[in-house]
């Protein structure tokens, strides 16, 4: 085995499970999903059928990600945020072909207690703060806070936000990285 499991882990077959995953306490990972390498499953984690995680994604505790989900390389899923895959769910009314594509792209983090609405992509590197209700698409290195969530600032891959100057340059204080804010996209520079 390649990856490792706590013993009350439900692991079903027909998942791709990739070297070097830790999946803990009470977690399902359901058939047909696609969980790379090196991640973190946290306790009490559900990934649903068709569900794609890149390698080094980190879901911590309480986590349902859901059909329609896909999330690339060293994405962060805080404690108990949540994903939707349906706009208009009813009890009564079955919706299984109706369900939303999310991509949440390389690098970005959503907080806490965070919701991302279906059919809303989350920009590479983006950061989504605790409690935030994600209702739009959200692009590249923003910062986005409230419900509904809004940009306050831009982030560094490292997870700083970003001070422009007055030539929309930036520099990131742990990584000592630059970035160029034109025309409402960030950028890092070479």
């Amino acid at each position: 085995m390649l990856f490792t499991a706590h013993p009350t882990a439900v692991i079903d077959e027909g998942c791709s499970i990739g070297e070097g995953t830790r999946i803990w306490h009470f977690s399902h990972i359901m058939p047909g999903c696609t969980i790379g390498a090196n991640c973190n499953i946290g306790q009490n984690v559900v990934i649903s059928p068709e569900v794609v995680l890149g390698s080094n994604v980190k879901v911590q505790n309480n986590v349902s990600i859901y059909t329609g989900v896909v999330c690339e390389d060293d994405v962060f899923l805080g404690p108990s945020m949540v994903f939707t895959n349906v706009l208009n769910p009813r009890s009564a009314v079955s919706r299984r072909g109706e369900y939303l594509r999310t991509l949440v792209k390389q690098g970005a983090s959503i907080g806490a207690n965070a919701t991302i609405v279906c059919g809303h992509d989350i920009g590479r590197y983006a950061f989504i703060g605790a409690g935030a209700v994600v209702t739009k698409e959200v692009p590249d290195h923003a910062l986005v806070v409230g419900n509904p969530a809004r940009r306050i600032g831009w982030m560094s891959e490292f997870g700083h936000k970003l001070k422009f100057d007055t030539e929309g340059l930036a520099t990131c204080p742990e990584s000592g990285e630059r970035y160029e804010l034109k025309d409402g996209i960030v950028r890092k520079l070479a």
